[in-house]
């Protein structure tokens, strides 16, 4: 039976499987996070300069890390700047539930995102080292990044501290088939297993959204971003 009304009522979503972990070095790891870091970037014209690099690192990961990346890099060929560079927007910045800044999954718009902030740079500074971009701190490129080439512990905290919102990004990224789920799927396969408690958390998070208390936030933030894995 059609209706002209959208539907009152819809099934609660559910997750994808969880993914078990990937055997990996030190130094896979890191060439897993600053891909990671740059291909879910904004795909400017330099971006596309550098795909050949981005495949060349890619190539050489496990293949349950590298098949979804070269996958991901062979779309984005196929489509053309113009085109990418569109959906990008449409689905990183239209969209709730693709926030690429992790803290925004917790706090959503309320007061107590620039708590969360604060943390974050305070969690920089903590390991050594100073963030200075134009991005907001929790902004998920950076945090890659710092984990790709501080290989600390304190980067790893701040991974698993926002491990709801890096499996709720991934969840609506597969559930619209965007090429971007790819690129989460290989930062999921970088880090350990999530445990039931994350997922019901995560669930949680996927049915009802962040918090949607709305209040200004102006922080000028930044990123240490350099360059890419060699």
């Amino acid at each position: 039976m059609s209706t002209v009304l959208p539907p009152r009522v819809t099934p609660r979503r559910k997750l994808p499987d969880a993914l078990a972990p990937v055997a990996l070095d030190s130094a896979q790891r890191s060439t897993v996070h600053m891909l990671a870091s740059l291909l879910i970037d904004y795909p400017d014209a330099a971006w596309y300069d550098r795909l050949d690099v981005f495949e060349a690192n890619a190539v050489s990961l496990p293949r349950p890390i590298a098949q979804p990346l070269e996958r991901f890099i062979h779309r984005a060929r196929e489509a053309g700047a113009s085109q990418w560079q569109k959906t990008y927007v449409t689905t990183f910045d239209l969209k709730r539930k693709c926030s690429l800044y992790l803290s925004y999954y917790a706090t959503g718009d309320t007061r107590r995102r620039g708590t969360a902030l604060v943390t974050f740079l305070d969690a920089y500074r903590a390991a050594g080292w100073e963030f200075d971009a134009a991005e907001l701190p929790d902004y998920l490129p950076a945090v890659l990044e710092f984990s790709a080439r501080s290989q600390s512990d304190v980067a790893d905290a701040l991974l698993s501290a926002h491990r709801e919102g890096i499996e709720v990004l991934r969840a609506a990224l597969e559930d619209m088939d965007s090429p971007w789920s790819d690129i989460v799927r290989a930062i999921t396969l970088s880090l350990p297993k999530v445990d039931q408690a994350t997922r019901d958390r995560v669930l949680a998070l996927v049915n009802e959204g962040p918090p949607t208390e709305t209040v200004g936030l102006s922080l000028p933030m930044p990123t240490f971003r350099t360059g890419e894995p060699s």
